[in-house]
């Protein structure tokens, strides 16, 4: 089982045009959550570790992982407000405005961790709930807690408009970086992490050398990438679709990318920092393949299984 740790909240998701008036529409999101939802409708026994709110909009949130096979024993309920982002999208690319504060979300003790089910493998963390106290807090705990006995993967998915303390942020990703297994980031991601003129290779590489035994790259339209071993490289390109936004689109490619390692029993501690290229490769493709799903329409929709056959 994949334990995906990290936010659930509600994107309000501009709809109309210009000539009827625009409406705001939720939908249920956030990068982990969304990741997990992708694990789930992929046939991957996955789980769902956040704070969810009693309101109505965590009465959605939960009702959508339980729609898509995703467990959620591990949800800490309270009656603080669910998170909202609001969306922007120009050109099909969003952007976002968080209202975080006193959520249900963000308000989690370090120092009251839950225990995690023996059957877990791997977990799952990243997206904005990294960013701000008491949560970001709460979530580095757990990883280092959990690090010896299970594989650790993160994408920190960074929304640099959001971080407000940005040398405590920096912090607190360095101690999560050094245990984790599996390290995913964009381009952009990486050139915020790693400032300065090195290639993204040279940047990826130096990742590793922090932690991880895998550093995966998106790059957009130039495909995606990992660097592994001994600076072994695979490659994968873009599958072309007609795209609608990008909404969710990284949070499925993890999801794809988890869902082949996961059905392949390769999601091991003791074996991570040995897998063969071949794989990682084909993990790659998974990704690649339910990522372009996901822009060809609407919002964050990964796909099901039975729709990539």
């Amino acid at each position: 089982m994949i334990v995906c740790c990290g936010e659930a909240l509600i994107d309000m998701i501009p709809t109309g045009d210009a000539e009827a008036g625009q409406s705001l529409t939720p939908h249920a999101g956030g990068a982990v959550f969304n990741t997990a939802i992708g694990l789930g409708r992929l046939s991957v026994k996955a789980s769902f570790l956040s704070g969810v709110s009693n309101d109505l909009f965590g009465k959605i949130l939960a009702t959508r992982l339980e729609e898509s096979r995703v467990a959620t024993d591990l949800l800490i309920r309270s009656d603080r407000p669910t998170t909202l982002a609001f969306v922007e999208l120009e050109d099909g690319q969003a952007s976002y405005v968080f209202y975080d504060e006193n959520t249900a979300g963000r308000m989690l003790d370090p120092n009251a961790l839950p225990d995690v089910p023996d059957t877990a493998d791997a977990m799952y963390f990243g997206g904005i709930s990294l960013i701000n106290a008491p949560a970001a807090d709460f979530y580095v705990a757990l990883a280092q807690r959990e690090s010896a006995q299970r594989v650790i993967v993160c994408d920190p998915n960074i929304r640099a408009n959001f971080i407000k303390d940005e040398a405590a942020y920096r912090a607190r990703l360095e101690k999560l970086i050094a245990v984790v297994d599996i390290l995913k980031v964009s381009d952009v991601d990486l050139d915020w992490l790693v400032p300065g003129p090195a290639s993204h290779l040279e940047k990826a590489a130096s990742l590793r050398g922090a932690g991880p035994s895998i550093v995966v790259l998106t790059r957009g339209s130039d495909g995606a990438c990992a660097v592994f071993g001994e600076n072994e490289i695979v490659e994968v390109p873009i599958e072309k679709v007609q795209v609608a936004d990008t909404v969710g689109a990284g949070d499925t490619f993890n999801s794809g990318f988890l869902a082949h390692l996961s059905k392949e029993g390769l999601l091991k501690k003791d074996g991570i920092k040995n897998l063969a290229a071949d794989d990682i490769q084909a993990a790659l493709r998974l990704g690649a393949k339910v990522a372009a799903v996901t822009v060809s329409r609407a919002g964050a929709n990964p796909p099901w299984l039975h729709e990539l056959s």
